[in-house]
């Protein structure tokens, strides 16, 4: 397994440093208490702020932005952030909405499709888009493209780090875990419903990532985006008490990140 080293800001935003590059996840870094729209009626608030200030992180080589349409995986503060980072990775139809706010660095992506990082002295990174669907089924039309992404070091057969995105567990899913061999999973959990939809859910229960994970089998499998939002459904301490009731495998594989404190996942 890479050397690959996590930190965890909250929700679904994480510092993933792997082989010298720094790769930032929907970035998220409003301060608590404002309400944002979703589109269908749908709204949240953010409760928590970051656990750090976006000035801190250093320097990015790339932002890994499963969506850029849905406030709590693109924020003001993270937007504000992506012009200075030199490639944006997210959708095909997010490239173009970046675009056109005069974007020129962003690169998009259909699950299966990959592009490559490149630098001096770094082994090349590939990073390959991955399926998600963001809600119900027939959701998409409201709910817009998301994507995971699969990142591979050099020429490593395996994919070192797997970012879920914001799914729900569906057919197409299921079989990319079959097929990956993954080191470390990065989880997009909450459950997340909105009161305007009811039950219909829009991300992963603890439920359906002890399935996939069933699936997966990842060395290492780590929970994020379950929390400062009002639409997640299941905290910490839910998915804590689900994933205890799982097989011992499974059990072994879990790692929680501390927030604001970087954890070393070594081979």
């Amino acid at each position: 397994m890479a050397d690959i080293r996590l930190t965890r800001f909250g929700g679904p935003t994480v510092l993933a440093e792997i082989g010298g590059w720094r790769l930032l996840t929907d970035p998220t870094f409003d301060p608590p208490g404002r309400r944002y729209t979703f589109g269908f009626g749908s709204a949240s608030t953010k409760v928590e702020g970051p656990a750090a200030d976006a000035a801190s992180l250093g320097p990015i080589d790339a932002v890994l932005l499963s969506h850029d349409h849905h406030a709590d995986n693109l924020d003001d503060a993270g937007r504000a952030l992506l012009p200075e980072v030199p490639v944006v990775v997210t959708t095909r139809s997010g490239r173009r909405r970046l675009g056109a706010d005069g974007m020129d660095t962003v690169r998009g992506l259909l699950p299966g499709e990959t592009t490559t990082l490149s630098a001096p002295g770094r082994s090349d990174l590939r990073i390959t888009a991955t399926p998600c669907r963001h809600g119900p089924p027939l959701s998409h039309p409201i709910v817009g493209d998301v994507i995971g992404f699969a990142v591979r070091l050099g020429d490593s057969p395996k994919t070192d780090l797997w970012i879920s995105g914001d799914s729900v567990l569906y057919p197409a899913l299921r079989q990319l875990a079959r097929d990956l061999d993954v080191d470390v999973a990065v989880l997009h959990l909450g459950g997340v419903e909105f009161g305007v939809t009811g039950r219909l859910r829009y991300s992963m229960t603890a439920e359906e990532a002890v399935t996939l994970l069933g699936l997966l089998e990842p060395r290492v499998a780590v929970p994020v985006h379950f929390d400062g939002w009002t639409h997640f459904r299941e905290g910490e301490e839910q998915i804590r008490s689900t994933f205890e009731k799982a097989s011992p495998q499974i059990r072994a594989s879990i790692v929680w990140l501390p927030l604001a404190e970087q954890t070393t996942l070594a081979p």
